[in-house]
């Protein structure tokens, strides 16, 4: 798994950490919960983004929950879980075709690469001659590679955005 990006909703304890690192951190403690943006340190470890603090005075929050994006690779299909809206711009992912389809089992072959990005449902995707599934889902910007047959179990309908190559 590898990290693409940090951005979220949440908190940290002021206390641990090093204030020269977080810039207005002691101006920021009025509330008990407000918006920061996080960063990675050249040790990997997830910081409070001084601007982004700067930005909020009055940002004071105590528990951490951050949504990252995240991109793994399984039996061969890329997954962006969260993409930043700069990316799907950046792809033009809003221009390209839409596909849906109700709850359904079907199986596929992607005769060329597809990219897609899910608006709505849930799927189970089954490489041919593999047991194990790929769940993709709402908000995962998915590559299938050009060759693969699978099999699509859809348990909630799917809405998606989709691009061949």
């Amino acid at each position: 798994m590898a990290l693409v990006a940090g951005v979220g909703i949440g908190s940290y304890n002021p206390i641990s950490y090093n204030p020269n690192r977080v810039g207005a951190l002691a101006k920021a403690r009025k509330s008990k919960h407000a918006p920061v943006c996080f960063q990675l340190s050249r040790g990997r470890t997830l910081l409070p983004n001084p601007r982004a603090i700067k930005a909020r005075a009055g940002a004071s929050p105590r528990q951490l929950k951050v949504i990252m994006a995240t991109e793994t690779e399984k039996l061969g299909i890329k997954i962006v879980k969260n993409p930043p809206e700069s990316k799907l711009s950046e792809l033009g992912v809003r221009s390209w075709p839409k596909w849906g389809c109700p709850p359904s089992n079907f199986p596929w072959t992607y005769s060329a690469k597809e990219t897609c990005y899910l608006l709505k449902g849930k799927v189970k995707v089954y490489p041919d001659g593999s047991k194990e599934a790929v769940e993709i889902g709402a908000g995962d910007l998915v590559v299938f590679p050009k060759g693969m047959s699978c099999t699509w179990d859809v348990s909630e309908a799917v809405d998606k955005h989709y691009l061949f190559e």
